[in-house]
């Protein structure tokens, strides 16, 4: 009898705990976790990212084509140096693809690095949005495999020789710090804009560079405090950053972005542009 009546209190117990409603919450998106189909789903993410105000690039520079290693093909944007260099600056795209804006800010870097070989990669395979509602599902299309296919095509591309940095904003700083991974050591330099960090630590050892990392305060997706936790990840992983910490909102340095933060964009910039002189010795 004592059996039963203790099943009959733990029973009522459980009911009573499913049947009670449940708090509401609020959750703030992890800006580019892992499972990006998930992320890239989620509203509350989608709405750190303004529809971008109208911009057509012109200048220079040509669309190329590579192989890569699923079998397929890849493109991107290629600004080539004047003279011939094995130095190249890789540029990763915001979530809405490789747009006007990106292709501005490839030809921007290339207008004042020396003898550099600029690459913006199209890492959504010619898809370009306009439209939150297109990124997202630009983005949910856009599996692991593949983006680390197009990756590590981009690579193979430029050759064994190149001295390679990253840059990237958003998704594409995701994808920057990701690169230069992957690039072993032919890396020379790593910049992200607000991308979220790779916290795995053995992941961070595989790095042969230092990374330069521009974060906005006000942003939402990538807080200050995981920002935090990915230096102090750097550090036991015995690699070096430097982490510059804007009083802005996400994609602040985009200036397509009606949220664009010009005094913060202007010295993100030369800051990232310093870097880069400094390790491509350009």
């Amino acid at each position: 009898m004592r059996f039963i009546i203790i099943t009959g209190i733990t029973l009522f117990t459980s009911l009573s705990s499913l049947l009670a409603p449940k708090p509401e919450t609020t959750p703030i998106p992890v800006c580019h976790s892992n499972d990006m189909a998930k992320m890239a789903a989620d509203p509350a993410f989608a709405a750190l990212h303004v529809n971008p105000l109208p911009f057509t690039y012109q200048g220079d520079g040509d669309m190329v084509t590579f192989a890569t290693p699923d079998g397929q093909k890849a493109s991107g944007f290629l600004l080539k140096a004047s003279k011939p260099s094995d130095k190249w600056l890789l540029v990763y795209q915001e979530w809405w693809g490789l747009n006007d804006f990106i292709k501005q800010e490839a030809q921007k870097y290339y207008g004042d690095l020396k003898d550099v070989n600029v690459l913006a990669v199209d890492m959504y395979d010619g898809k370009v949005a306009t439209q939150s509602e297109d990124a997202m599902k630009y983005m949910q299309g856009a599996t692991k495999e593949r983006l680390g296919s197009i990756m590590q095509g981009a690579l193979n591309y430029v050759g064994p020789k190149a001295e390679i940095a990253s840059i990237g904003w958003c998704f594409g700083g995701m994808l920057s710090l990701q690169s230069a991974m992957l690039a072993g050591k032919q890396a020379k330099g790593c910049v992200m804009y607000y991308g979220r960090p790779e916290q795995d630590v053995a992941k961070l050892k595989t790095l042969d560079t230092d990374v330069l990392g521009i974060f906005g305060s006000q942003d939402k997706g990538i807080s200050p405090e995981s920002v935090k936790a990915f230096e102090e990840n750097m550090n036991k992983a015995g690699e070096k950053i430097e982490v510059k910490m804007y009083d802005a909102n996400h994609a602040f340095a985009n200036p397509s972005n009606p949220v664009y933060n010009k005094e913060a964009a202007e010295d993100a910039y030369k800051r990232s542009l310093s870097y880069l002189k400094s390790h491509l010795k350009a």
